[in-house]
């Protein structure tokens, strides 16, 4: 089984040398990148049940023994935040490719799209079963480095501007990340996690905090959350729509998956709780508010990203093993909700020509399928029950409340003002860009006037017909979205397990044990 797990990174990047060198072969491009992101999946499902039956799997890389060496680890968070990953890009993958045969990849060169889109897959990945800090950095930089060809795909001037923006922050981000790991090798010697984890105590708690400040920052900023999400709802908006997708589903999700493993893992003795309890009410208000004062729905989106983000830093803030897995659950919930929703607005833009709830309007009649296609996942999002986004908070909110503190009761009144105002903007959106006739007068545009000065309001393009592939595609991520609420128990109970067992640790003994015996 463990000759598995390098080929959760091996594949997509094997894949991406080979669209390389077949560039102007749009249909084996497309091909090579289909079979490769499914094999991911088909692995990834595999390893998911094999880790949660029978343990953790380590893998010491070019033969070195654990820990000297470059060390993959998969249990169920991995293998499970693998899995979703790769079915999300299979997802937004054939978005993709019913935009590009319509638009005659205007905004998506074949040349560079396909191999970039998954080497951007394979460092997800390699983040996700990195098992040391600087196998964890390559994850980002892999990661990173694709998103920068990604996000300014087109060379518009806007798509250079929020790229360079975009840059500019990630690096930021990487120095700082870079600086800590140098920090955490010269105070312990090690960059392996279980040996961080064990040689921590060793340390000072003044020091302690500082190399945890040094990594939440460098992770915070990757995640977005606030004050240090000022970069997001200017980035991802102008990218294509199969690029924000992926952008809002995914990348903030990484940096929040390495502030679970500083937390859960690196600094069990040096908690910065109360710390991160702020900045998660914080990132849930301030990203709220954000997107009620918007009139451009990738922009609301956006902003409620950032919010929502802030619902798994309470979870992890609220640090036991029931919160730690409802985080997890939540957060596997939002990576799917979040991208269908992005799809069903570059379905939006193509129909109706724009993205400015000002502007768009009559579409319940025009499209009733795409309203559908809006729909369920806007009021999943809003937390309406019986979905997921209900299942997700409801599980956090009982964590906070076992609890019992004030501070905790302050986050669940601010988790269910931000859920309450999620749907609100979600809504409101609905409303008027689908129920709202074409001969509508301006009366409810007036009462809403504020948002005329909304950045962005004005934004429009051709109306473009939907092929079909971009529309079954969608069709098929809301019904992922739906599948997390039937399955709700089962995935939950998975969930509930990797939180157990995160919280619990694992020894060095353990993981040379585990190496030895795969």
């Amino acid at each position: 089984m463990s000759a598995l797990v390098p080929l959760l990174v091996g594949i997509p990047l094997i894949g991406a040398a080979i669209n390389l060198i077949f560039g102007r072969r749009k249909k084996t491009q497309i091909a090579v990148s289909v079979v490769s992101l499914a094999t991911v999946l088909v692995l990834g499902a595999i390893l998911l049940v094999a880790v949660d039956t029978n343990g953790p799997i380590a893998v010491a890389i070019a033969g070195w023994q654990i820990p000297l060496g470059i060390v993959l680890y998969v249990d169920v968070l991995a293998a499970l935040l693998v899995v979703v990953t790769a079915i999300v890009l299979l997802a937004v993958l054939l978005f993709s490719i019913g935009q590009g045969a319509a638009d005659n990849d205007e905004d998506t060169p074949v040349s560079i799209f396909y191999p970039a889109y998954l080497i951007l897959g394979a460092g997800i990945f390699n983040a996700f079963i990195a098992g040391d800090l600087f196998n964890l950095y390559v994850g980002f930089e892999i990661l990173l480095v694709a998103s920068y060809v990604l996000i300014t795909l087109g060379s518009t001037e806007s798509r250079i501007r929020t790229g360079v923006v975009y840059i500019v922050v990630s690096l930021v981000s990487s120095i700082l990340f870079l600086a800590a790991i140098a920090m955490v090798y010269g105070a312990l010697g090690t960059v392996n996690m279980v040996q961080i984890s064990e040689r921590m105590a060793q340390l000072p708690q003044d020091v302690q905090t500082i190399l945890h400040l040094m990594l939440l920052l460098a992770f915070a900023i990757k995640a977005a959350v606030f004050p240090l999400s000022f970069w997001l709802p200017d980035s991802y908006p102008t990218a294509p729509a199969p690029v924000t997708a992926v952008f809002a589903g995914l990348l903030t999700k990484v940096g929040v998956y390495a502030i679970i493993r500083t937390e859960t893992q690196l600094f069990v003795d040096n908690d910065l709780n109360f710390v991160l309890m702020m900045v998660a009410l914080a990132t849930m208000i301030v990203g709220i508010l954000g997107a009620v004062a918007q009139a451009e729905l990738k922009r609301i989106l956006s902003f409620t990203l950032v919010s929502h983000i802030g619902y798994m830093i309470f979870g992890l803030a609220i640090n036991t093993p029931l919160a730690v897995g409802a985080t997890i659950y939540y957060i596997v919930h939002h990576i799917i909700v979040q991208t269908t929703l992005f799809l069903a607005v570059g379905l939006i833009e193509r129909r109706a020509g724009s993205t400015s709830i000002l502007k768009v309007k009559g579409l319940m009649r025009a499209a009733p399928l795409l309203a559908v296609l809006y729909f369920i996942p806007a009021v999943n999002l809003g937390g309406l029950p019986p979905f997921s986004g209900f299942i997700g908070k409801y599980a956090l909110f009982d964590a906070a409340a076992q609890v019992g503190t004030p501070v905790m009761m302050v986050l669940i009144v601010g988790g269910i003002a931000t859920s309450i105002l999620t749907l609100y903007a979600l809504m409101r959106a609905w409303n008027l860009s689908f129920w709202r006739e074409e001969n509508d007068s301006t009366e409810t545009l007036e009462r809403i006037a504020y948002l005329g000065n909304a950045p962005a309001a004005a934004i429009s393009t051709e109306r473009r017909t939907i092929p079909r592939i971009m529309t079954a595609a969608t069709a098929g991520m809301v019904a992922v979205t739906v599948a997390l609420t039937v399955f709700a128990g089962p995935l939950l109970d998975v969930c509930l397990r990797a939180g157990e067992r995160i919280t619990d640790g694992i020894t060095l003994v353990q993981l040379q044990d585990q190496g030895a015996e795969r």
